[in-house]
């Protein structure tokens, strides 16, 4: 089983980290396309996490039921109105098995990247589709690598740059492997460090762990609103079908 970085500590902070994220802007298109995939039948996200998704989309009609590694950050699921909806397995997303099959499943935020190898990333894209009924679908919301913004050997880009947060991304081209720096504050002069690893995929190369796990790629989109995705895209929301 994957280490767990996400302990107590961070699941009790993560939903402030990512504020943006429950933007009406950002979780109404989001929910709007996932229903729509789901077509009234049963879902499964991947890595749940404190069910910023999932609990929106259930309270759309959607049975949802969601995997997760962090037992923490599922309490913090449970800790908010609507989280008893929502069928939880604790385990990794590589191997754990879910009861039934579902029309849709998905994998948001880029969290394809917090499985650190190759082999573990096609495992997921496995384990996915042996939960997904024949034509159903998978979904992944993930970053596009910013190699092309790093000048020369650089290894480390800002991302975030606040009084009260620092953010660094650091990139190792050899391996894909990348680490995700935080500093941050309440205080504006005391800065606290945490470190997440990731690994960094191209959308081409997820088509290809789609194509092993036997699905193909049905849409790709620029984001949730199904814009246009091009080669100036930071991001991608990728559509495989099974069968």
């Amino acid at each position: 089983m994957r280490e767990n970085h996400f302990d107590t500590e961070v699941a009790e902070r993560y939903d402030e980290g990512s504020a943006e994220m429950f933007a009406p802007e950002v979780l109404g298109p989001t929910v709007d396309l996932l229903a729509e995939l789901a077509g009234g039948r049963p879902a499964l996200e991947l890595a749940v996490g404190t069910g910023r998704v999932a609990i929106p989309l259930a309270q759309r009609g959607v049975h949802v039921h969601g995997i997760e590694l962090s037992e923490a950050m599922v309490a913090q699921l449970r800790a908010k109105p609507g989280g008893d909806l929502i069928d939880v397995t604790i385990g990794d997303m590589t191997e754990a098995t879910a009861e039934g099959r579902f029309r849709l499943a998905y994998l948001v935020f880029n969290t394809i990247g917090n499985v650190t190898t190759q082999d573990d990333q096609v495992a997921v894209f496995e384990n996915a589709a042996r939960h997904l009924e024949p034509g159903g679908f998978f979904v992944v919301e993930n970053g596009v690598p910013i190699l092309r913004r790093l000048p020369g050997s650089e290894r480390f880009a800002v991302f975030d740059h606040t009084d009260g947060h620092v953010g660094i991304d650091e990139y190792d081209t050899a391996t894909q492997l990348m680490w995700s720096h935080h500093y941050s504050s309440t205080d504006g002069t005391t800065y606290r460090r945490s470190s997440v690893p990731f690994r960094y995929v191209w959308p081409a190369e997820l088509d290809l762990m789609a194509r092993i796990a036997g699905m193909r790629l049905a849409h790709r989109w620029a984001d949730w609103d199904r814009s246009e995705f091009t080669g100036a895209s930071t991001r991608h929301v990728s559509v495989w079908r099974k069968g």
